[in-house]
């Protein structure tokens, strides 16, 4: 096996009612208006979307809702979440949800800080060189996207500029 050095700086904030925490963690990291990106609903439905968002309040952490992200998200959300980022004036994306949703997060942090398209990216065409902070609040172990760099996401339709 060939050697190598390896750096993960994920910070990892753990247990029960840590949720509870969200808005001074974001305003640690820099951030003052959060893009909030969520799924489907659940997070809504079980109150876990309300507490993060009352978290936020308290800290004074401004922020806008981007929900509806789907399994295998795709670029619409992405292309939508970076548009709003940019006119809301975001300067943190904060994902609540599992690896989909972590995903779609990572993307328009990227995009949001690239000149060009988005989807560069995944062409190759392009590397982000910054991104907005990201938070996640996940509801999903699953396949560790939280702790790592890359992204899944499908392009649907056409590109956009």
């Amino acid at each position: 096996m060939d050697p190598f050095d390896f750096s993960m700086p994920t910070r990892i904030v753990f247990g029960l009612g840590r949720e509870d925490e969200t808005g001074r963690l974001v305003l640690e990291s820099g951030g003052s208006r959060a893009l909030v990106l969520f799924g489907g609903g659940s997070a809504r439905r079980t109150g876990l979307l309300a507490r993060v968002e009352r978290s936020l309040d308290e800290a004074r952490v401004g922020f806008v809702e981007l929900g509806g992200v789907r399994p295998n998200p795709g670029s619409g959300l992405v292309y939508e979440g970076i548009e709003r980022c940019r006119a809301e004036g975001v300067d943190f994306v904060l994902a609540v949800g599992g690896g989909s949703v972590i995903d779609t997060a990572k993307a328009v942090a990227a995009g949001v800080c690239y000149p060009g398209d988005v989807w560069d990216f995944y062409l190759g065409k392009g590397a982000p060189q910054a991104a907005l902070p990201i938070g996640t609040v996940l509801t999903l172990p699953a396949a560790g996207s939280e702790a790592s760099t890359g992204t899944v996401i499908t392009k649907i339709g056409r590109a956009h500029v």
